[in-house]
């Protein structure tokens, strides 16, 4: 695939994982313009780190919008972007459930703008109509029906509106494919983790959530103790087992799903995990094996809405994009996170 243009706009891209897309961009020669109204990204890493284009904005600006997508933005050298890779949304479980509001009006209102905004801009050039590759979610599949990994075509249920906000966000994608052949992407992450082997790139949430670099937190004394939901599950140590990816691997399968979805035009859906399971209790004792210290824990009552495994298939993925994770090891992902931690200060 050749292309004159290489622009890629990048809504999320200061965050987690847009972050170290960004990067993988780059190294395939792309050109990546990030959009981030940075409430959760971070702007030092757009500016800092990976030294690209950025906007600061909302992603509901419409005329921020079109005027990035058609190259007019100062940022875009007078080139249009060839594609839209949609990070842009607040990912909070608990959040969601308090305040819906803010979840449906930022992740399906603006997104449904910008989708807006990428058809009126394909209708000028319908040969070349400008694709969309969407960060969605394991949440949507709910909790499955049992303890078999799941494939892109389980029932989705999504039981929360971070979940629910994903899951119309991906039906507007296919609606929007179906009424005006927008090419799109649309990936199921499971539990992304890890940090970029540079060490310059990381997870840095407020409030942090994720397993992974609460323990690691917990270690380094930035933490008193890690909570533990439940022990009493039906797995081989009584905790709940999860499928973590290495965001490093996330990446390199957004630059793979832009490749494909730019050259055949169409739509595509996709599960990204390792297709392993890992129980809490295993990713304490790991971190523990790696840290060299004692991680102490506290065990809690299950948390409702918490199934006792989720577990990928990632078998489409493999083989239409020709995906291999690169870091499918626990342990890799958990060294490479604890060297970042160990050198980054993050707010607790």
């Amino acid at each position: 695939m050749t292309c004159d243009f290489k622009n890629v706009l990048v809504t999320g891209g200061a965050g987690y994982i847009g972050s170290h897309t960004v990067r993988a961009l780059q190294s395939q020669g792309f050109n990546p313009i990030v959009l981030d109204n940075f409430v959760y990204g971070h702007e030092y890493i757009v500016r800092d780190v990976l030294k690209v284009p950025f906007v600061t904005g909302q992603l509901g600006d419409r005329e921020l919008l079109e005027n990035v997508l058609s190259g007019r933005h100062p940022c875009c050298n007078n080139q249009k972007c060839i594609a839209v890779i949609h990070f842009a949304a607040y990912a909070y479980v608990g959040e969601s459930v308090i305040s819906p509001q803010k979840y449906y009006r930022n992740n399906v209102g603006d997104s449904l703008v910008l989708l807006e905004v990428i058809h009126s801009l394909s209708q000028i050039d319908k040969s070349n109509p400008i694709p969309i590759i969407f960060s969605s979610t394991c949440a949507t599949y709910g909790i499955p029906p049992d303890n078999s990994k799941i494939s892109e075509n389980f029932p989705q249920n999504p039981i929360n509106p971070y979940g629910r906000s994903k899951l119309m966000i991906e039906n507007m994608i296919k609606d929007f494919g179906n009424a005006y052949n927008m090419p799109s992407v649309i990936f199921r992450y499971f539990n992304a983790a890890g940090a970029h082997p540079k060490c310059d790139l990381g997870e840095d949430h407020t409030p942090e959530t994720h397993l992974i670099p609460l323990v690691l937190q917990t270690s380094l004394g930035r933490r008193p103790e890690i909570h533990i939901y439940g022990d009493d599950y039906e797995t081989p140590d009584g905790t709940c087992i999860r499928d973590y990816i290495h965001v490093c691997d996330l990446a390199d399968a957004h630059v793979l799903g832009l490749k494909k979805v730019l050259h055949q035009k169409e739509q595509f859906v996709f599960n990204l995990g390792n297709g392993n399971g890992t129980s809490v209790q295993e990713v304490i004792k790991a971190c523990e094996l790696i840290t060299g210290l004692d991680i102490p824990s506290r065990v809690f009552p299950r948390r409702v809405g918490d199934p006792p495994v989720l577990v990928s298939s990632s078998e489409n993925a493999c083989k239409q994009l020709g995906w291999t994770p690169r870091y499918p090891s626990i342990e890799v992902m958990i060294k490479h996170a604890f060297k970042w931690h160990q050198n980054h200060e993050s707010i607790v």
